[in-house]
């Protein structure tokens, strides 16, 4: 995993762990998780909204071809 072993895994955890204290750091991963959640709804609906962009366009032409 990008030339990094398990002892240098182990010191990045312990400096975070100093920065941020105890409490702060599943606070700082359940602010991360709500991100990704959020960021990922957020491309569902850009899909949604393109397939329901084009479906009014349909419709008018399925009305002009009824005339």
């Amino acid at each position: 995993m990008f030339g990094i072993g398990t002892q240098e895994i182990l010191i990045i955890a312990l400096i975070i762990l100093l920065l941020f204290g105890g409490k702060k750091i599943p606070e700082l991963m359940r602010g991360l998780g709500k991100g990704v959640k959020s960021f990922k709804e957020g491309m569902n609906d850009k899909d949604d909204v393109s397939e329901t962009t084009e479906r009014p366009n349909d419709q008018k032409k399925d009305e002009s071809s009824k005339e």
